[in-house]
C-alpha cells in the first residue's frame, strides 16, 4: 500500500464534499493508502483546521485520523532542514523521510527544490498529479461511485 505525507493546504482542499480534490480524502477513508504524520503535522491539522472551519470540525478530523487502520504516526528524529525558504515546511520532509514514504503531496512552490536534492531523496507530487494516480489505481471507476461507497466509522460497532 502507498504511504503518503499530506502538506495542510493539500488536506484542507480535499475534505469539503464537493471538491475537486475529494478523492483524497475518499480514497484515505477507504483505507487506500497509508497517510504518514508526525506530532508536529498532527497539531497543525488541528490549528488551520480550527481556524478555516470549527474547532469541532477540526477535532472530529483528526480523531477520524487518529482512529484510522491506515495511519501512521511517524516520529521523526533527525532534522534534515531542506526546505530553507520556508523552514515550517521542513515537518513535512522530516515525515516523509522518516516514514519511507512514496510522496509528499504538496502544492507548495518552497518543496519544488526538493527535485535537486540528491540525498535524501524526497518525491513531491502536487495535489493535482495525485489525485490522478488515485483515479488510475481505480481502474476506471468513477469518483461518484467511490464517493457513494459506505465509508467505514472507527470505533464504533
Amino acid at each position: 500500500m502507498r504511504h503518503v505525507v499530506l502538506d495542510t493546504n493539500c488536506l484542507l482542499m480535499s475534505i469539503p464534499q464537493h471538491s475537486p480534490y475529494r478523492i483524497v480524502w475518499t480514497q484515505f477513508l477507504l483505507g487506500r493508502f497509508v497517510l504518514c504524520v508526525s506530532n508536529e503535522i498532527l497539531e497543525e491539522y488541528q490549528e488551520i483546521l480550527a481556524g478555516k472551519t470549527t474547532p469541532t470540525i477540526a477535532s472530529n478530523v483528526v480523531s477520524i485520523m487518529l482512529n484510522a487502520p491506515n495511519i501512521r504516526l511517524v516520529t521523526p528524529y533527525y532534522h534534515f532542514d531542506l526546505i530553507t525558504s520556508d523552514p515550517d515546511d521542513n515537518k513535512f520532509v522530516d515525515c516523509a523521510i522518516a516514514s519511507g514514504a512514496d510522496c509528499l503531496v504538496t502544492n507548495d512552490a518552497h518543496f519544488k527544490t526538493l527535485a535537486q536534492t540528491p540525498f535524501p531523496k524526497v518525491n513531491a507530487l502536487s495535489l493535482q498529479e495525485f489525485c490522478y494516480e488515485l483515479r488510475e489505481y481505480n481502474c476506471g471507476v468513477s469518483e461518484s461511485s467511490l464517493l457513494n461507497e459506505p465509508i467505514v466509522t472507527y470505533g464504533q460497532e
